[in-house]
């Protein structure tokens, strides 16, 4: 089961986005999530006329490695840790710090 998803929402723990938040996009590989508004570089952009697409220098996100972001708990307003648990037949879940659900409303 993956503890972190596409829709989840992320605060990243290091690099020059450290502290920011951002919902993930998708899951790039295994190891990497695009995370919006994280990330973000200046890409030089050859245009090409057959195509009908212009040049220029463009914003674009790139992925991030998933050991660098944790899942955020609105409970404690942090990033937490996740765990699977089984609950009623079904595994969900659950932040490490309170046992909380993920994406459970209270």
């Amino acid at each position: 089961m993956e503890k972190i998803r596409k829709g989840d929402e992320v605060i990243v723990l290091t690099g020059r986005d450290k502290k920011r938040r951002g919902t993930v996009l998708r899951r790039v590989d295994a190891d990497h999530v695009l995370v919006e508004g994280i990330n973000v570089v200046k890409k030089h952009v050859k245009g090409n006329p057959m195509a009908g697409t212009p040049g220029g220098i463009i914003d674009k996100t790139m992925p991030i490695h998933i050991s660098n972001v944790a899942l955020f708990n609105p409970e404690t307003g942090k990033g937490d840790r996740v765990g699977v648990q089984v609950v009623d037949g079904k595994k969900v879940r659950i932040f490490r710090s309170n046992g909380a659900v993920v994406g459970a409303k209270a």
